[in-house]
């Protein structure tokens, strides 16, 4: 329908992204952009055994989020670009997932690293990172480096639930990409007065609390995390991919489950108490 909308053709199928190339996509694209399902279980990893779009291998955990960025990474051609948003969580998993992250970190594919604050989704409440890769970077001088970025202030609040960016916020942080790539920037939504204060020389240079390039031996030397809150100078909030309605009733529940032992152990007391010192 929204491609009918837009005067669009487009070739769509029916299948499970998991289980199913439908498109051949492995090496194909120039881009790619998603926002796919966050901390995915249950997925029969029996059936995706030799599975070229898993380059890197499979998780142990049963967690999909390693899942779509092999996925992303593997659509792209040698000069192909991604943009994704994902969980938290996993710019700091370890074990099998770590794995993987150190090969993609590797690669030299590993663009660009954003940190989102809460409140940007209609449903959840729950922080975001956005993950951008660049197959073509490893034939340029960033080959070793990857740009970590810390927007998590940085928001206008829409309401109490809700927030988005405004457009100098946006442009401000394409054109601290754009310098960390030696482009030119661009400043038709009002982003040249932050700008000019951060980088006077318009050229790039790390802004503690908000941009940071790190080597690949520093991110190495921080357990191949992709967490830029570890390395712009701020230190890592501690957020989780748990939507805070879902923690708020969980502790409810807790609570009063609590509340009711309490109730119950102190009606003990009070009979075991007033037979012992009889009426």
């Amino acid at each position: 329908m929204n491609l009918a909308l837009h005067g669009l053709s487009g070739d769509i199928r029916v299948g499970n992204s998991y289980y199913d190339d439908l498109h051949d996509a492995a090496g194909r694209f120039d881009f790619v952009m998603a926002n796919p399902p966050f901390n995915v279980n249950g997925v029969d990893k029996d059936k995706l055994a030799g599975d070229k779009r898993f380059l890197f291998g499979l998780p142990r955990t049963d967690n999909g989020n390693y899942l779509w960025i092999q996925q992303f990474y593997a659509a792209l051609n040698s000069s192909g670009r991604a943009g994704f948003v994902m969980a938290n969580s996993a710019g700091d998993a370890g074990h099998s997932e770590k794995e993987i992250r150190r090969q993609l970190v590797e690669s030299g594919a590993v663009d660009v690293m954003v940190a989102i604050g809460t409140n940007f989704f209609y449903t959840v409440t729950l922080p975001v990172t956005l993950w951008f890769l660049d197959k073509g970077k490893v034939a340029t001088d960033r080959a070793d480096t990857v740009l970590f970025i810390d927007a998590r202030h940085r928001y206008r609040q829409i309401d109490r639930a809700h927030r988005d960016f405004l457009p100098e916020q946006i442009e401000l942080l394409a054109n601290i990409v754009r310098l960390y790539r030696g482009e030119n920037v661009e400043t038709v939504d009002g982003s040249d007065a932050t700008l000019k204060e951060r980088f006077p020389d318009s050229t790039y240079v790390d802004v503690p609390g908000l941009c940071k390039v790190a080597t690949r031996a520093e991110i190495e030397a921080q357990g191949w995390s992709l967490n830029p809150g570890r390395y712009t100078g701020t230190a890592a909030a501690d957020d989780d991919d748990e939507d805070f309605t879902e923690k708020l009733e969980k502790l409810y529940e807790e609570f009063t489950r609590l509340s009711n032992e309490a109730d119950g152990l102190r009606a003990k007391v009070d009979a075991a108490i007033t037979g012992i010192l009889g009426d």
